[in-house]
Parts: structure tokens; C-alpha cells; sequence
């Protein structure tokens, strides 16, 4: 008989969660304002907010800790990270952050101005966020097989070309500082950009001289699925794939606390000489000195050997073969989810689920606060509420995809937790025309309101 599957390390270490009655959930997300970022970690009893900060660290990463070089200038850990960089990415220029969303603030302070526009392909929030913030102006250029999830289509996270040149023939090559493509684009649920989406991207741009900049932290998972499922790659390495995914791309930001499984951390990779330099004045500002940015000397240590046992396909392949068992048993019960499953998360379609409610009462945060209800489980809303206002007319945007993420952090659950998530959806699934009404907004945040945003019940 054929061996069964199982993971390609054992447990050294545990830590105890504790379970909690309907009645307390209750109280506790009530009390929270129905904005589930407000719960206290105690109070949640499986974890899928998020992926980023939260994955279980290797025996490798934390003996490299040990060994972390704390000098405030050129300490031998940061020429540790800068050689993981230029060897694994291929990039020459590198700043390290102390999270992916600091690195976007250093490099659009550098290169995003007043009335830009920054095309791309479902642009994340922080991404967004700083985007709009400069009086920028973000513009989604994904296929269109992006939005529907019951479409079967191996990579949904890819950019329309046609769309994409239309943006850049109807604006000047000054307003337009960089196109940013998002790998996995984690929008449209967790799905991959093909290598043949990367470099067409990248010919167009190379002919309106317009650099590509890719937002990275999910890049070797992205890797992943080109090698199963792009032509010509199967036989190639995770390493070997990513390093021709980074020759289509100037530059590039790294949220480090994904993909390279560190608790915190982050990076700017470059090819561009002078817009480095340009770069290490906010660095200092913003972050710390350029050998640091906002980490310790440990932490980049940590982040090194990350990013290598990261790029390796046992790694890649427990992580996405467990989010698939999570997207198979919700498939199996008859809950909607994004197809195909992503790289991350699970996607729930909080729409087709509950259809019988009106956008206006924000969808995908009912569903999340109702799973919690049921099971104790902590999702995180990727609709209306996380796409904001518009910055001009004020009003709320209504995305295409309303989606509840349930992402799972690396090397933290079992597929016995798995199954639990599953069995709580589905209980919510089968009630869910009990939930008569939906959320409203009590009070917000002008900006990324979604971390704070406080909720009432309609």
C-alpha cells in the first residue's frame, strides 16, 4: 500500500490553550465591539487571524538566535541576513525593516508621491493604506477569474495585461513610480502569479521604463504551486524557481514574519543603486540604522535561516498540504470557499454564505464574529470593512470578493485542529439562515480603520 502522508518534523515543544463556553464567547466578543483584532489571545482557542508572526520557529532558527550579534553597526548578523538576500532573492541592495508594513513606509516615502498611480494586482491593505495615504491612487489590475471563486483557475493572482497597459498608455511614465505585483496575492485568497504572468509583466513595463516591485511575503509559496502546476518546472527547486521569479523584478518589500517564519521582521531588497540610498534616509528615520532597521541581531539570525529551510519544498509542502485539508473537509460539507484553496488560508465566501443578508452589513465580519460564537476560532475579515472608504467621496467600497481568511500559521496546528475549524463552520453554515441580520459601524479610524473599528449588531 501507499504511505500515507505525514509531516517532515515532530513537536519539541508545546503550548496549552484553553477552551471557553458559548456563554463567555459571547460576553467577550460583545465586550471586544464585535471586532474580533480586540479579543485578548487567551480568549481565542484556535487562531487563524493570521499567518504572519505566529508560525512555530525550527531548532536551526532558535540556536541561531543564540548566536545574534547585537552591535548597532555592521554587526556580523546583518551581513548573515544580507548574504541569505543576494543568495536566495538575488538582489544586491537590501535594508532591513522591522515588518513588511515598515518597509513599504520606507520605500513609498522614497518613491510614491501626490497624485501617482500605482497599478497592480489586488493590492493588500497596508499596501494600500500607504498608497492612499500619499494622496496616491492604487488601481487593481487582476484577471477576472479572480473574483469568482467557484472557478477552477491554477493562478488567480495574476495580472491582466491588457488592463495593465491601458493604465500605463493613459498615464505618463512620472506618475506611475512602480507596478506592484503581490506574491500570493493574499486579496483575492492566497492565489499564485505564474512565472509567465512575472516576466510578460515585466517586458511590458522594461518598454513604458517603469520598474516592477513585488510585494514578497508569500513568495515561496507562490514558488510552490508554479512548480506544481506551471509547465517546465516540476523538475526545478524551490530555490531555483525563486530565483528567476526575482530576475522580473527591481525591487522588492518582505513582511519576513510569513514566508520566513519569524515572529518578527522585514526587509527591502534592490537593484537600483540610487533609489538604496534614497532609501537608507527613511531607514535611519523611520526604522533604525541601515544595519538594523528596527531588528535585533538575533532576530536576523533568525530570519536568515528562514529564509533557507522557507525555500524548501518539505516545508512548502507540509504548510499547503494542511490548508488544503482544511479547504477539502469545508468542500465536503458544502461551505463556499475560494477555488482553488490558496497558499496561506482558507477563504470562505461569506456572500454565497450568506446570501440572504445585504453587503451593507458587512458579511464576512458577521461570519467571523458567528464563528467565534460557535467555536472559539479567530478569522479575520477581507471585505468591506478592510477596503475602506473611498479617500475622495467618502463612501464605503463594496469589493468584489467578501471573504472570511482563515489562515493558518506554519508548523502551529494539528490536522486534529483542522478538523475542528471544519466542524465549527460547518455548524455555522447550517444555521445560517438564523443570522438575520449583519453588523453596523460605530465608530472608525480615517484610515485602515479594520484593526480598530468598533461594531454593534443591527
Amino acid at each position: 500500500m501507499n504511505l500515507p502522508y505525514a509531516e517532515s518534523y515532530k513537536i519539541k515543544m508545546v503550548e496549552s490553550i484553553k477552551r471557553s463556553t458559548k456563554a463567555e464567547r459571547l460576553e467577550w466578543i460583545k465586550n471586544a465591539d464585535y471586532n474580533l483584532f480586540n479579543l485578548r489571545s487567551n480568549q481565542v482557542y484556535v487562531d487563524l487571524l493570521t499567518d504572519s508572526g505566529t508560525g512555530a520557529m525550527s531548532d536551526k532558527q532558535w540556536s541561531a538566535m543564540m548566536l545574534g550579534d547585537e552591535s548597532y553597526a555592521g554587526a556580523s548578523s546583518y551581513y548573515k541576513l544580507k548574504n541569505a538576500v543576494k543568495d536566495i532573492l538575488g538582489f544586491e541592495y537590501f535594508l532591513p525593516t522591522h515588518q513588511g508594513r515598515a518597509a513599504e513606509n520606507v520605500l513609498f516615502s522614497t518613491l510614491v508621491k501626490a497624485g501617482d498611480i500605482v497599478p497592480g494586482n489586488s493590492h493588500f491593505d497596508t499596501t494600500k493604506g500607504h498608497i492612499e495615504f500619499r494622496k496616491a491612487k492604487a488601481i487593481d489590475c487582476t484577471i477576472d477569474e479572480a473574483f469568482n471563486t467557484t472557478i477552477q483557475h491554477d493562478f488567480k493572482g495574476n495580472i491582466n495585461l491588457n488592463r495593465l497597459e491601458t493604465v500605463l498608455q493613459d498615464n505618463s511614465a512620472d506618475k506611475i513610480p512602480f507596478i506592484i505585483v503581490t506574491v500570493t496575492c493574499n486579496s483575492s485568497g492566497g492565489q499564485p502569479v505564474s512565472m509567465q504572468n512575472m516576466k510578460e509583466v515585466y517586458q511590458l513595463a522594461q518598454e513604458y521604463k517603469i520598474r516592477v516591485i513585488f510585494d514578497s511575503a508569500r513568495f515561496a509559496e507562490n514558488a510552490y504551486f508554479i512548480k506544481q502546476r506551471e509547465a517546465g518546472y516540476a523538475d526545478k527547486s524551490i530555490k531555483e524557481i525563486v530565483k528567476e521569479m526575482f530576475s522580473y523584478a527591481d525591487g522588492m518589500t518582505m513582511s519576513s514574519k510569513k514566508d520566513a517564519i519569524v515572529n518578527m521582521g522585514g526587509f527591502i531588497a534592490l537593484r537600483e543603486e540610487k533609489v538604496f540610498k534614497e532609501a537608507t534616509v527613511y531607514n535611519i528615520m523611520f526604522e533604525g540604522f541601515i544595519s538594523y532597521g528596527g531588528m535585533s541581531g538575533r532576530d536576523m539570525n533568525a530570519l536568515a535561516q528562514g529564509l533557507d529551510e522557507g525555500t524548501e519544498f518539505d516545508v512548502l509542502d507540509n504548510r499547503i498540504q494542511q490548508v488544503a485539508y482544511l479547504g477539502t473537509k469545508l468542500k465536503e460539507y458544502g461551505v463556499p470557499v475560494q477555488e482553488p484553496f490558496g497558499g496561506h488560508a482558507i477563504f470562505v465566501d461569506a456572500k454565497r454564505f450568506l446570501s440572504h443578508l445585504p453587503k451593507e452589513e458587512f458579511l464576512a465580519q458577521t461570519l467571523g464574529v458567528e464563528l467565534f460564537i460557535e467555536g472559539g476560532i479567530r478569522a479575520v475579515e477581507i471585505g468591506a470593512i478592510l477596503a475602506d472608504r473611498d479617500p475622495e467621496t467618502r463612501e464605503n467600497r463594496y469589493p468584489e470578493l467578501e471573504l472570511l481568511r482563515l489562515a493558518i500559521p506554519r508548523r502551529t496546528y494539528t490536522n486534529n485542529h483542522m478538523d475542528y475549524v471544519a466542524a465549527a463552520i460547518k455548524n455555522v453554515y447550517d444555521r445560517r439562515l438564523e443570522i438575520k441580520s449583519g453588523l453596523k459601524i460605530m465608530e472608525e479610524a480615517p484610515i485602515m480603520r479594520h484593526f480598530t473599528v468598533k461594531l454593534d449588531r443591527i
